[in-house]
């Protein structure tokens, strides 16, 4: 068991190294992020290494990455964007708190529960704070392996499947499973319940069975918090108060004269 644990951290070591090109740079500058970031909102992130990019065409989404914001960022503060307020499952690393810099260079989105009072949001927190330091048994190296071949060459209906190949625990840390239970656990839903009619063709077939799978199962992604319909897309560049007639440096344009 020994050697199939090495086997597999080394594998997660690989699988997590970011690539040699990076994939570009972000649309929302680190100091709108942390301007708008509430705790309990989701962060969607575009990944840059090698099983992002798996994920990511498995998925056929942008987003390989999910993090739970657990705290407000400390205002007035330079090092605001190092404070740990975000609870992500790695897959070296386990359940862990990183700071908004891990991810302020790459591609972002804001995902924000909608209804939900204070206290919910406090238990939402509080379920996924439980689970820091929980680690991942790098024994089912199967389940990391597939990640090998980042576009394997299968059907699109069969390629989210493939992500739920095996039940080990390093499927659970690349998917975002944690933060869905944590919605779960004050009964806010992240997809929502589809009833097949007897007149579905084929299609709509494969699709109510893919939604039942994912919440039979839990394989929730990244792409389900942006696809969800309980959960309003959050724009820090619009949340600043971006105005097109003067742009500023956090719209994304600095000024250089009068509009």
């Amino acid at each position: 068991m020994l050697l199939f644990d090495r086997t597999g951290r080394a594998l997660a070591r690989y699988l997590t190294r970011p690539l040699a090109r990076p994939l570009g740079v972000t649309t929302s500058p680190p100091q709108a992020l942390l301007a708008t970031l509430r705790p309990g909102d989701v962060l969607l992130v575009e990944g840059d290494t090698r099983i992002a990019v798996a994920i990511k065409y498995l998925t056929q989404s942008s987003w390989s990455h999910a993090a739970l914001c657990v705290a407000r960022p400390p205002t007035g503060d330079a090092s605001a964007a190092e404070a740990n307020i975000l609870l992500e499952a790695d897959v070296n690393a386990g359940v862990r708190l990183v700071p908004l810099s891990t991810y302020a260079h790459l591609h972002t989105r804001i995902c924000r529960a909608v209804g939900l009072t204070p206290d919910e949001i406090a238990s939402v927190v509080d379920h996924a704070l439980e689970r820091v330091g929980r680690q991942y048994d790098m024994h089912h190296v199967w389940d990391l392996a597939r990640y090998l071949v980042p576009t394997p060459p299968v059907p699109t209906r069969w390629r989210r499947r493939l992500l739920a190949l095996g039940s080990g625990d390093p499927t659970r840390a690349v998917c975002s499973t944690l933060i869905a239970d944590a919605f779960h656990s004050v009964s806010y839903p992240i997809l929502p319940e589809v009833i097949l009619s007897r007149n579905s063709d084929v299609e709509a077939q494969h699709s109510f069975a893919e939604m039942v799978h994912i919440q039979e199962h839990g394989l929730y992604m990244p792409r389900d918090f942006d696809v969800s319909p309980y959960f309003q897309i959050i724009k820090p560049t619009l949340e600043m108060g971006f105005d097109p007639h003067h742009r500023s440096a956090v719209g994304g344009t600095p000024t250089t004269g009068e509009a």
